[in-house]
């Protein structure tokens, strides 16, 4: 007897749904943004500031997951002790 494959259709999770809705906006806002109506060395300079402001922020990441991180452990040793269910 041949089986047959039963495949389940369970829909879009909410975060399959935020992500497209970002990849939506940020392809929205890079259409607009080359679109408008500016001189080339406007557009240069506005692209670099914002490539200066990406790194910066970039280089802030480490020190924001050790943060996170020694959170997490402070908080899950406060749980051992406390006896959480």
């Amino acid at each position: 007897m041949r089986e047959c494959a039963r495949v389940e259709y369970r829909g879009f999770g909410l975060g399959q749904l935020l992500t497209a809705a970002l990849a939506g906006a940020a392809a929205g806002a890079a259409v607009a943004y080359f679109t408008a109506p500016r001189s080339g060395t406007e557009t240069r300079n506005r692209l670099r500031a914002m490539s200066d402001d990406a790194r910066q922020r970039a280089s802030n990441l480490p020190e924001a997951f050790q943060k996170a991180a020694a959170a997490a452990r402070e908080a899950f040793s406060e749980a051992l002790v406390e006896g959480a269910p």
